[in-house]
């Protein structure tokens, strides 16, 4: 089991990166042929990512059905995407060719956000690493990390507004 943290955290990554979501729906349970190699290959590709850091991969949170990377750039995420070299296009491609014209047996899906260095907010208490934490480092919160609102730069960018408004 992994360590649970104590107290209050809250991570911190340095400069901007890619939040990635991917996943799948399985539409007909009982075409186990057309989503079990969805559901096979992610595991593959994750380990090759983890044991290549030069490929921008930061970390992830993972389940049967959606995975929730971690991206240095969305440069990175997309030279993964494209390369003949690495385990994604090789697999989207035996999706593609298996699927053929039964794409209701399983769907796929992805979403992808860039964010800007600053421009997020987490919390962690009494959890192992995790997420954010996971892609970049944790660290104690303090009294001035202590709300949400602080934490993401909000009362400083409304300070900024109103600031601005009066002049």
């Amino acid at each position: 089991m992994a360590s649970i943290l104590g107290e209050r955290m809250i991570p911190e990554l340095h400069g901007d990166f890619v939040v990635f979501l991917i996943g799948m729906r399985i539409n007909k349970p009982w075409k186990v042929h057309k989503w079990w190699p969805v559901v096979a290959a992610m595991p593959k590709m994750i380990r090759e990512l983890e044991a290549n850091p030069e490929l921008g991969f930061l970390g992830h949170i993972a389940s049967l059905k959606v995975s929730v990377q971690y991206w240095r750039s969305f440069a990175h995420l997309e030279a993964y995407a494209r390369s003949k070299t690495n385990g994604h296009l090789p697999a989207w491609q035996a999706f593609n060719a298996a699927l053929g014209k039964s794409r209701g047996d399983v769907g796929i899906w992805h979403e992808t956000y860039q964010v800007r260095a600053g421009e997020y907010e987490g919390i962690y208490s009494g959890m192992p690493v995790f997420g954010l934490g996971s892609a970049g480092s944790l660290v104690p919160a303090t009294q001035r990390t202590e709300r949400a609102r602080t934490r993401i730069g909000f009362v400083g960018q409304a300070n900024a507004r109103a600031n601005d408004a009066m002049q």
